[in-house]
């Protein structure tokens, strides 16, 4: 297996941006508002020397109020949980915020490796950015702009030193003899609950809210020797009632999705 890292940190700080550059994908749904991401995502970075694991995670705001931030914050902490490194992510635009030190204190909490990423540096005066952070004594703190992936080698180095050995050859991004299968339908109709079910865990966050699930996800499983790429979406409506921007963009890659599967489910 690959050795995990998992990126961490409040919403709209970059996670999903620097997740798609390390994986060289646009597998990560990125918009200019916070929340967006929910679920755990998966993908492989194979850009330094060691390939390893990177999971793209939703925002953590350190008080978790209702229902669906519980459940989403639940996702982070297990992919702390599985990983052998972590990356946490600031926004140097923000500067220190009160939700960083909670976050922080809780990762510290974890005894995993930690790795501060500074990010949106670009135009600002990196020093005097950095130097707000320094008040969270952080061992390795690195500038990073990754919508421009400025700063990426120096964090995969420094990974890189970190990371365990993996104990078997890398494994391709998606198993090619898997069979691929699209969840689809209206929103709330129970998509990422089957999912779960046929897991047998609280792999996917399930609510009462319309509109939970706002990526595309795809998760392994393996049924009677038959392997499988189950693809759980983002609700579809019909078309004039989508006015959202967001809500937009999550449809037009449950779309694409169709385009990459051999099976769809509509629920």
């Amino acid at each position: 297996m690959l050795p995990v890292v998992a990126l961490v940190g409040r919403p709209n700080v970059g996670k999903s941006t620097l997740f798609n550059v390390m994986t060289g994908s646009r597998d990560a749904l990125v918009a200019d508002l916070p929340g967006v991401t929910r679920d755990r995502h998966y993908g492989v970075c194979r850009r330094g020397e060691r390939p390893f694991v990177v999971i793209d995670t939703g925002g953590l705001s350190g008080v978790e109020i209702d229902d669906l931030s519980i459940a989403a914050a639940r996702q982070v902490r297990l992919a702390i949980a599985e990983s052998a490194a972590v990356v946490f992510m600031v926004d140097a635009r923000d500067g220190l915020m009160p939700q960083d030190r909670s976050i922080l204190d809780e990762l510290r909490r974890c005894g995993k490796p930690l790795l501060l990423a500074v990010n949106k540096t670009d135009g600002l005066d990196v020093p005097i950015a950095l130097a707000e952070f320094a008040a969270l004594g952080a061992s390795l703190v690195l500038p990073m702009a990754a919508s421009h992936s400025r700063g990426l080698d120096d964090l995969l180095d420094a990974l890189a030193e970190w990371l365990p050995p993996d104990s078997a050859e890398a494994q391709p991004d998606e198993d090619p003899g898997a069979i691929r299968v699209a969840m689809l339908g209206r929103p709330n109709v129970g998509k990422s609950t089957l999912v779960n079910r046929l897991l047998g865990e609280e792999r996917l966050v399930v609510s009462e809210t319309a509109g939970t699930t706002r990526d595309s996800i795809r998760v392994p499983l393996e049924r009677d020797g038959q392997r499988y790429v189950l693809v759980d979406t983002a609700g579809v409506r019909r078309r004039a009632r989508v006015d959202e921007g967001l809500e937009k963009l999550s449809v037009i890659k449950t779309l694409g999705t169709l385009e990459q599967v051999e099976v769809a489910v509509l629920l």
